[in-house]
């Protein structure tokens, strides 16, 4: 094991680059796995680059995910056969010897020791076989706190891990195993050292970030009444929650908040309560439209996003028309779109009636089509405002973006005073992008350079 001071000089000047798919929460384990790599001496290179070590964090969520990672792997091993490959996060736990099967791959680890890979790499040279580790996702029991900087303005805070719910579709409880978390005094912590690194705004995020507490007993209104009080972030973001842990409670907090900005992702899954019984879901449809009501009485600018699955088993066309209409009717801005995939071990495989692979394909584009016209539509609205934006500092071609506090993409002229600042613009026109194009108010303030 490289734990001595000998062990990590061994280790000045290796390299490592790391890879990741799927959801913000694998983003914010990467950093904080990068961060340990950082401890022992590595230097972190690009992923297109020759690495002494590559690290792939997967995904699991569909059969395209299982299919990038697999391509992902192999990728690696191209750009450097000599290359020490290590392979975690979901798609890890749930196929182990589906990876190491993949000539070239040096190490598969599952939900309870991905945090421990330095445990793992004594030596870089390529074994004959690959190394092993697999666990039961019952003995998963620790919560490991993780959180990644993007260009040090906005961080990705993961304040709960797994999932208690089962629900026939999915396989992250299989993944990740039971809902847990720290306590609201250790996630404060975090969140005050994220400030310290000079970070503006957090997400938070997790698998089921309204259940937070369970292993606490604690409540995630408790968490983030102690997160409002945190010097230094301007702005606090709920990543996805669930509609039945979306509680009027949570709502009115935010609608008073000075911190938590007006912008709410919550999964529907499906529009139609046939479905959604049938994917074992928590709520009804109307359960899930009183939730957006009570937004929209309290925050009439939030940005509401919504996550729906597209043909599901079960899903008649009837279902679908009739879904897809309460979906239209909804108040809400976005939709994040799935084609449901199959997977194996979920109890949707039990449910005979299964849509063709085209249709579900027909159906997710209408949705995505729905999606687009809502966005613009909620943009449009918000035309000739005067908002805040935080923006990000990076040069990209002559423009640099950032984001109001109900999740509008702004963009300006690259303004290099502006990098992780908080600014006054009025929205202008949609551009053919997508994003809106505004000016900046007061740009004196910031010695208005655009660099071109």
């Amino acid at each position: 094991m490289i734990d001595s001071a000998e062990g990590k000089n061994m280790l000045q000047g290796k390299t490592v680059a790391f890879y990741t798919l799927g959801c913000k929460l694998n983003f914010s384990e990467t950093s904080t796995i990068g961060r340990s790599f950082k401890e022992m001496g590595f230097e972190t290179v690009k992923m297109t680059e020759k690495a002494d070590i590559y690290v792939i964090n997967t995904c699991s969520v569909t059969d395209q995910a299982d299919k990038k990672c697999r391509q992902a792997i192999k990728k690696v091993i191209k750009t450097n056969p000599n290359a020490f490959v290590a392979v975690i996060g979901c798609y890890a736990q749930l196929k182990p010897k589906e990876i190491l099967e993949i000539p070239g791959v040096n190490l598969v680890l599952g939900a309870n020791e991905k945090f421990n890979i330095h445990k793992y790499i004594d030596h870089l040279e390529k074994n004959g076989t690959g190394d092993l580790q697999p666990c039961e996702v019952e003995s998963v029991k620790d919560f490991h706190s993780s959180y990644s900087m993007g260009d040090r303005t906005r961080c990705f805070l993961k304040i709960q891990d797994g999932c208690n719910y089962f629900c026939t579709y999915c396989t992250i409880p299989y993944a990740r195993g039971r809902s847990r978390n720290n306590s609201i005094a250790d996630t404060v912590k975090q969140a005050e050292k994220v400030a310290a690194e000079g970070a503006k705004e957090i997400i938070l995020t997790g698998v089921n970030i309204g259940d937070f507490g369970k292993s606490t007993n604690e409540t995630f209104l408790d968490l983030i009444k102690e997160l409002e009080k945190v010097d230094g972030i301007e702005r606090f973001r709920i990543s996805s929650i669930e509609p039945n842990l979306l509680s009027n409670e949570i709502i009115d907090f935010v609608a008073q908040s000075k911190k938590f900005v007006n912008h709410f992702h919550i999964p529907l899954q499906a529009g139609s309560n046939k479905v959604l019984k049938l994917m074992k879901r928590r709520y009804d449809r109307e359960l899930f439209a009183q939730r957006i009501e009570k937004i929209k009485s309290l925050l009439p600018d939030a940005f509401i996003g919504v996550d729906v699955i597209a043909g599901s088993r079960g899903e008649s066309e009837e279902d679908f028309n009739d879904a897809y209409k309460f979906i239209n009717e909804l108040p809400i801005s976005q939709l994040h779109v799935f084609p449901y995939s199959e997977r194996q071990g979920t109890k949707a495989l039990e449910i005979k009636e299964s849509v063709p692979v085209e249709e579900r394909k027909r159906r997710a584009k209408m949705f995505q089509i729905l999606s687009e016209k809502k966005l613009r539509a909620f943009y449009q609205e918000h035309l000739n405002e005067k908002l805040e934006v935080l923006f990000e500092g990076f040069n990209d071609n002559g423009k640099m973006y950032g984001f109001t506090e109900n999740y509008i993409k702004v963009e300006i002229p690259y303004n290099q005073n502006l990098g992780n600042q908080l600014a006054k613009v009025q929205l202008k026109n949609i551009n053919d992008k997508g994003n809106v194009n505004a000016e900046l108010i007061n740009a004196a303030e910031f010695s208005f350079k655009p660099i071109i």
